[in-house]
C-alpha cells in the first residue's frame, strides 16, 4: 500500500508540474480563442487626441497617476517628463509621488524636474516622507484622500506609451472594467530566459483577461476605479496582485490592453531578479490563503486560472521535489521512473550549467530551463521563509550593482 501511494504521489506531482507549465497555457490560449470567437469585432482602442484641447475634453474621466518612490534619483526625472508628455489634458490629470524617506536625491531632483518649462503644465504635488515605511502604507496614504475617478498606479523605472491615458478612459466606458493593465515591456532583459518569460506572461494575461479577468497587475502600470479601492492590509507583500484581486472579487473585471506600453527601464541584475522573485513567492502564498475565495466555482474562468495559475506556482517547488525524490526511490524497482529520474537530473543539471559557468553558445531552451529552475528555486525559499515567519518587516528595493 505505501509503494502504490509513492507511486501515485510521484506520478501526480510530475503530471501537474507538467500541466503548469504546458497543459496549462495551451489549455488557456484555446479557451481564451474560442471566447474571442464569439464575441463581436470592435474598432481597435487608439488614444487620438493629438494634444489638441476641444470641448471633448470634459467628456474625459479625472485621473490621478499615484507613484511610490523609493532612491528612485536615477529614474525620477524622466519619469516625470515621461508623464507630461502624455497626452491627456492636464485639467483632468493629478500626479501623486510619495517620496518613502529616500536618502537619495530623489525627493530633489522630483522637486527641481516638475518646474522644467516642459513639465510646468502638470498638477503634481511631491510629498516628502521623512520615514521609511513601505510601499503598502506609502499606497494607503497616497490614497486615502484624493479627487478622481481613475487611479494609475506606476513605477518610476517604467516609461508609458503617450496615448496611455487615453486608451484607458475609452476602455473604463465598460462598467463592468475595474481593473484595466496595460503591456508591460522591458528594454534590455537580463537573459534570453526573461525576455521569454515576459512574453509568456504577456500572452497568459490576454488569454485570461478573455476567460473573464487577468489575475492580478504589473506595478509598472495598472488602473482601476477611485470608488472600489480598499485600503490594504499593512503586511500586504504584493499589493499589485491583492489590490485589483480585491475588486474582481467584488464583481469586476480586470481586463488587459496591448494598446497601452509600459516599458521598463531598469534591469535587474542576479541579486534583484532572486530578491524579486523570492518576494513574489512568497506574496503568491499570501494571496492564496487571503483570496482563497477565488477558487471557488462561481468565480468560473478566474477560478480556473487562480487555481492552474497562482495555486499550483506556489506549489509547484513542492511538487517538482516530490517528483524527482518518489522517481529516486523507485527508480530500482520500476523502469518507468528509472527514466523520469533520468530525465529530470539532466534537466536540473541543465539548468545547473547554465545558472554557473554561463556559457556563450548556449540555446533558447536551456536559458529558459535555467530561468524557471531558479525561479522555483527562489519560489521555495520565499514559500518556506514566508510559512517560518522569517520576513517580519517590509521588503526593500535591492540596490542595483551598476
Amino acid at each position: 500500500m505505501s509503494n502504490l501511494l509513492l507511486i501515485v504521489i510521484t506520478l501526480g506531482s510530475g503530471l501537474l508540474v507538467i500541466y503548469h507549465h504546458i497543459g496549462y497555457p495551451l489549455m488557456l490560449r484555446l479557451l481564451a480563442k474560442q471566447r474571442l470567437q464569439t464575441k463581436h469585432k470592435t474598432e481597435p482602442i487608439k488614444g487620438d487626441r493629438h494634444y489638441t484641447d476641444s470641448d471633448e475634453d470634459a467628456q474625459l474621466a479625472d485621473i490621478a497617476i499615484v507613484m511610490p518612490a523609493y532612491n528612485e534619483a536615477q529614474w525620477i526625472a524622466e519619469k516625470i517628463r515621461n508623464l507630461a508628455a502624455l497626452d491627456y489634458p492636464a485639467s483632468h490629470l493629478q500626479i501623486i509621488i510619495g517620496c518613502d524617506g529616500c536618502s537619495d536625491d530623489t525627493f530633489a531632483l522630483a522637486t527641481s524636474t516638475a518646474k522644467e518649462p516642459e513639465c510646468a503644465h502638470l498638477n503634481i504635488n511631491i510629498i516628502e516622507f521623512k520615514e521609511n515605511r513601505g510601499k503598502v502604507a506609502l499606497l494607503n496614504d497616497l490614497l486615502s484622500n484624493i479627487d478622481c475617478e481613475l487611479v494609475a498606479l506606476t513605477d518610476t523605472s517604467a516609461l508609458l506609451s503617450i496615448d496611455a491615458l487615453l486608451v484607458a478612459t475609452q476602455r473604463f466606458n465598460d462598467p463592468n472594467i475595474g481593473v484595466l493593465n496595460g503591456h508591460y515591456r522591458v528594454i534590455s532583459p537580463g537573459s534570453q530566459g526573461e525576455q521569454t518569460y515576459w512574453d509568456y506572461q504577456s500572452q497568459i494575461k490576454l488569454s485570461e483577461a478573455a476567460l473573464g479577468s487577468t489575475l492580478g497587475a504589473h506595478g509598472a502600470f495598472y488602473m482601476f476605479r477611485y470608488a472600489l479601492f480598499e485600503p490594504l492590509a499593512s503586511d500586504t507583500i504584493n499589493d499589485d496582485f491583492i489590490l485589483p484581486m480585491k475588486i474582481v472579487a467584488a464583481g469586476y473585471r480586470a481586463d488587459y490592453e496591448q494598446a497601452i506600453n509600459a516599458l521598463e527601464l531598469e534591469s535587474a541584475d542576479n541579486q534583484q531578479d532572486h530578491h524579486r522573485r523570492r518576494r513574489i513567492a512568497a506574496g503568491n502564498l499570501q494571496q492564496l490563503l487571503r483570496l482563497k475565495a477565488l477558487l471557488l466555482p462561481r468565480y468560473k474562468g478566474v477560478a480556473f486560472s487562480f487555481i492552474s495559475g497562482k495555486a499550483l506556482r506556489v506549489l509547484m517547488p513542492f511538487l517538482m521535489l516530490s517528483a524527482l525524490l518518489g522517481s529516486l526511490i523507485l527508480a530500482s524497482q520500476h523502469v518507468l521512473f528509472l527514466g523520469l529520474a533520468i530525465a529530470q537530473l539532466t534537466a536540473y543539471c541543465m539548468a545547473a550549467w547554465q545558472l554557473i559557468f554561463k556559457p556563450q553558445q548556449s540555446n533558447k531552451a536551456s536559458k529558459l530551463l535555467a530561468y524557471l529552475v531558479s525561479g522555483h528555486c527562489a519560489g521555495l525559499i520565499g514559500s518556506v521563509r514566508y510559512l517560518l515567519r522569517l520576513d517580519k518587516g517590509h521588503w526593500h528595493k535591492v540596490n542595483s550593482s551598476k
